[in-house]
C-alpha cells in the first residue's frame, strides 16, 4: 500500500512540474519539464536525504561521541524490528527532529541540540521512536521526495516571473505564465503539507507503540512545540519545503490544523495520545519495551547523561539555561563538531 500511494504522488507531482513546464513554454516547456522530473524523481531517491540532512548542517555520532543518545535509537530500533539508521545531531537551539532516506535500511534519524538539552530522558525517546515509525512506515521516502519536488515547482515559478516564459509557445500568454509563478507552486504546497498532516497521527501511534508510553510523547510534543514558538529555525525558515520533515513544525506562524498547515494541530496529536494512553492502561496492553527508559518515580533523582538534570515540574525545561552542547564537551571531534 505505501509503495502504490509513493507512485501515485510521484505521479501527481510529476504531472503537476509537466503542467508548469507547459505554462511557461507551451508543449516544449512541457517535455522539458518531464525530462527534468524525471532526473528529479532519480535523485530524490538516490540523494534526497544527504540534501536534507546537509541543509540542516546534521553531523553523524555513534556511541563513542553520544553514548546515550545513540543507545536510546539502538534500544527502539531493536523493539521496533528495524536496522539500526544512521543517527544524525544538528546543532541547533529550537527543539525538534526529523528522519529521511528512501528505505529502513538507508535510513537516518536526526535530533537538534536543543532538542537533547530541553527534553527529558523518557521524552527523547518518545520523539526517537515517533521517528521511527516514520522509518517503518517508510514516510521517509515520501516525504523527502514531496519535499524535493515542492522546491523544484517553486523554482520553475522563481524560473517564470525572470524570464516571463515563451508566450509564443504558451496558448495561454501572459495568465499561463502568472498560474506558473503563483498558483503552481502554491498546488505543490498543498499536496506537501497533507500528505504530511496525514502521516503524523500514523507516527504518532505508532511511535507511542514502540516507546510504550504514549504520554511521554504527549509531553515531549508540547515542549517542542513551546519551544519552536519561541526559538527561531534559520536552516528552516531558509529551507520551507522541509518543514513537514519535522516532528513540530520548525516555521513561525503555523499552528492551524487545516489546508494550509505542515502538521496536525498540536493539541489534537496529544489528545489522540492521551486517549489512546487510556485504552492501553483499560486494556492492560502496554508494550513494554525491552531496554527503553522507565518512568523515574516521585522523588527519585534524574539520571546523570547527556542531558544533565532533568527540569523539574516548577522549572519547565525550555526555561532551564542550554549547555554549550548535550554533554557538556566542546565541538571537537574526530567525526565532526561533537566529540
Amino acid at each position: 500500500m505505501n509503495t502504490l500511494r509513493t507512485a501515485m504522488l510521484l505521479a501527481a507531482m510529476t504531472a503537476l512540474f509537466m503542467g508548469v513546464g507547459f505554462l511557461i513554454g507551451g508543449s516544449g516547456g512541457m517535455m522539458i519539464a518531464l525530462v527534468i522530473a524525471a532526473g528529479t524523481n532519480l535523485f530524490s531517491y538516490w540523494n534526497a536525504d544527504k540534501m536534507v540532512l546537509s541543509m540542516n548542517r546534521a553531523v553523524e555520532v555513534d556511541e563513542k561521541n553520544a553514548p546515550e543518545y545513540y543507545a536510546i535509537v539502538q534500544s527502539l530500533a531493536q523493539q521496533a524490528g528495524l536496522p539500526m539508521p544512521k543517527t544524525y545531531l544538528i546543532d541547533n537551539p529550537q527543539p525538534n527532529a526529523f528522519a529521511t532516506g528512501r528505505n529502513p535500511q538507508n535510513a537516518a534519524v536526526a535530533a537538534s541540540t536543543g532538542l537533547l538539552q530541553r527534553l527529558s530522558h523518557e521524552e527523547v525517546a518518545a520523539v526517537m521512536a515517533h521517528e521511527l515509525a516514520h522509518v517503518q512506515h517508510r514516510d521517509t521516502l515520501t516525504m523527502t521526495i514531496v519535499a524535493t519536488f515542492a522546491g523544484a515547482i517553486s523554482m520553475l515559478g522563481n524560473f517564470a516571473f525572470f524570464i516571463g516564459g515563451n508566450r509564443d509557445n504558451n496558448p495561454f500568454g501572459f495568465v499561463g505564465v502568472l498560474a506558473a509563478m503563483i498558483v503552481a507552486p502554491f498546488a505543490a504546497m498543498v499536496v506537501q503539507m497533507a500528505v504530511s498532516r496525514t502521516r503524523e497521527y500514523e507516527a504518532d501511534r505508532r511511535g507511542a507503540e514502540i516507546c510504550g508510553h504514549p504520554l511521554w510523547l504527549a509531553s515531549a510534543l508540547d515542549k517542542i512545540a513551546r519551544g519552536a514558538e519561541r526559538i527561531p529555525n534559520p536552516d528552516a525558515e531558509r529551507n520551507p519545503a522541509m518543514a513537514h520533515l519535522f516532528i513540530i513544525n520548525p516555521l513561525s506562524g503555523e499552528r492551524m490544523d487545516s489546508l494550509f498547515s505542515t502538521h496536525p494541530s498540536t493539541e489534537n496529536r496529544i489528545a489522540a495520545l492521551q486517549a489512546m494512553a487510556r485504552d492501553m492502561e483499560g486494556s492492560d496492553t502496554r508494550v513494554a519495551p525491552r531496554q527503553a527508559p522507565a518512568p523515574r518515580q516521585p522523588g527519585e533523582q534524574p539520571p546523570s547523561g547527556p542531558w544533565g538534570q532533568a527540569a523539574r515540574p516548577e522549572q519547565p525545561a525550555e526555561s532551564a539555561e542550554p549547555k554549550p552542547n548535550p554533554w557538556g564537551r566542546n565541538p571537537t571531534g574526530p567525526k565532526g563538531r561533537w566529540s
